[in-house]
């Protein structure tokens, strides 16, 4: 039991990852403090990141799929997109997940809920919030991360769109340019450019998805450019200034772009801002947070999970760290992070999704993969519903899995069945004998699995042992 004054364990953070430790421990009946600089639970990802970001993009892909009427053979008509309806929507479908954050949910477990306030370290044991002191015998640092917005000389005056204020737009702009190419620049440049805006996409790197498969990276930008969305890859943005009709984008190779706005989409940073580190002894770097395995700081009572430490700055990797933080500062387990299997999705129409290694990852380690590939074209629940566009490439080594990529159709639920093959050990021809369900799009695991056999099966060596059997046998 703590001493009169001393909280068990202090969360710095109401997002996902601070959210789930704070669960657990309060309802194992721990004294716990929970402390979030917002006036509302849930963090990032409920307000300004996947669940608004995911129901524009289900808006969108209805606006798109009325327009494509006619390839179903039914007609259809789009009235011009009222951007303000489908943001009312947007922010309903906030609103309803936000009751599974209630902060009165969590007060009824026995936890402290500290809203409005930021959290300062004042010692490795102390905390300050709002002329309070809070002293605590663990600490869980789970403050997520920011947008970056590039130091590009005018990109401040001319107002760009972040994800922190995209949602909050009621007027469609007709001309867009987006700044990075990654999966916030892509899910929203098609989001818009489905709802009706002129969509120009500004990327320094060469290609999309510099850590994905190169071949299924070149068809999605195919894909998004024959919806209109223009690419603009090798390229910086130099300046922006005001034009006599919105903003002058100008890039490295000299082109002008205008635009009416321009939304931010080059990265994000750990917000170790405020915090008081130093204070608290705690390390931190260009990535965040410096944790071990097991998600603890320079300071073994302080722990860090989420956007703030990284590697990955997913939601559903916020989660499986505050499941690691839960066994080692609640049950005293010395649980550490794998990061081995972690699924990836960018959810673009058509979606992309990865776990484990690419073919170029496996190389460059020596393992000499065997890549099996096959395309959605071959995969009838694809033809019925008009979704054929895309593929899986399976990453194997000796009849293992290292990794696969997925390009097409409800790809991120897909990725799925690879990440437990993974997971549990699976072969491929385990993959290969699991029965599948027809007509469904997780037939693609099964085909791809057996490209690897194919070679062999009808191979002249075994034309003539099933000619010599037939033969021998009655």
């Amino acid at each position: 039991m703590s001493p009169a004054g001393r909280r068990d364990l202090v969360i710095i953070g109401g997002g996902a990852a601070g959210l789930v430790v704070a669960s657990v421990a309060a309802q194992l009946g721990l004294a716990v403090t929970l402390i979030e600089r917002g006036e509302r639970l849930g963090g990032d990802c409920l307000h300004t990141g996947c669940v608004p970001s995911k129901s524009l993009l289900h808006a969108a892909r209805v606006a798109y799929t009325v327009r494509h009427a006619a390839g179903a053979g039914l007609e259809a008509a789009l009235s011009p997109v009222d951007l303000g309806r489908v943001m009312d929507r947007v922010h309903a479908v906030i609103d309803r997940i936000q009751e599974h954050d209630d902060p009165e949910r969590f007060r009824g477990y026995g936890c402290e809920v500290l809203l409005g306030e930021a959290a300062r370290f004042v010692s490795p044991h102390e905390v300050e919030v709002g002329g309070r002191r809070i002293r605590g015998r663990r600490f869980v640092i789970a403050t997520g991360s920011r947008p970056v917005v590039p130091p590009v000389p005018g990109l401040e005056a001319a107002a760009p769109l972040t994800n922190e204020n995209v949602f909050a737009l009621r007027e469609l702009p007709r001309r867009l340019v987006v700044l990075g190419a990654g999966p916030v620049g892509l899910e929203l440049g098609q989001a818009f450019a489905r709802l009706g805006s002129r969509v120009t996409v500004i990327e320094r790197l060469e290609g999309l998805l510099p850590q994905g498969e190169p071949a299924l990276a070149a068809a999605l930008r195919q894909r998004l450019e024959a919806e209109g969305m223009v690419f603009l890859t090798g390229t910086t943005v130099e300046s922006v200034t005001p034009g006599a009709d919105g903003q002058v984008v100008l890039c490295s190779d000299g082109r002008t772009i205008e635009a009416d706005r321009i939304l931010v989409a080059a990265g994000r940073r750990p917000d170790v801002a405020g915090l008081g580190l130093d204070a608290a002894g705690v390390a931190a770097g260009p990535h965040g947070i410096r944790v071990d395995r097991r998600l603890r700081t320079t300071q073994r009572h302080i722990y860090a999970c989420g956007d703030v430490c990284g590697p990955y700055a997913f939601t559903h990797m916020a989660e499986y760290q505050a499941g690691i933080v839960i066994g080692n500062a609640v049950f005293r387990l010395p649980r550490r992070a794998d990061y081995r299997v972690v699924p990836q999705v960018i959810y673009t129409d058509p979606e992309y999704a990865q776990v484990g290694l690419t073919e170029h990852q496996a190389r460059a380690r020596g393992l000499d993969p065997v890549v099996l590939e096959f395309s959605f074209s071959g995969i009838d629940r694809a033809l019925t519903d008009d979704e054929s566009w895309g593929g899986m490439r399976l990453i194997t080594r000796r009849g293992h899995i290292l990794g696969a990529s997925l390009l097409g159709p409800r790809a991120g639920e897909l990725i799925h069945e690879v990440a437990l093959a993974m997971k549990a050990g699976a072969t491929v021809g385990d993959l290969s004998a699991t029965i599948h369900a027809y007509p469904t799009l997780a037939q693609i695991h099964r085909r791809t699995a057996n490209t690897f056999y194919a070679g062999k099966l009808f191979s002249p060596a075994t034309r003539r042992l099933v000619k010599w059997l037939n033969r021998l046998l009655p």
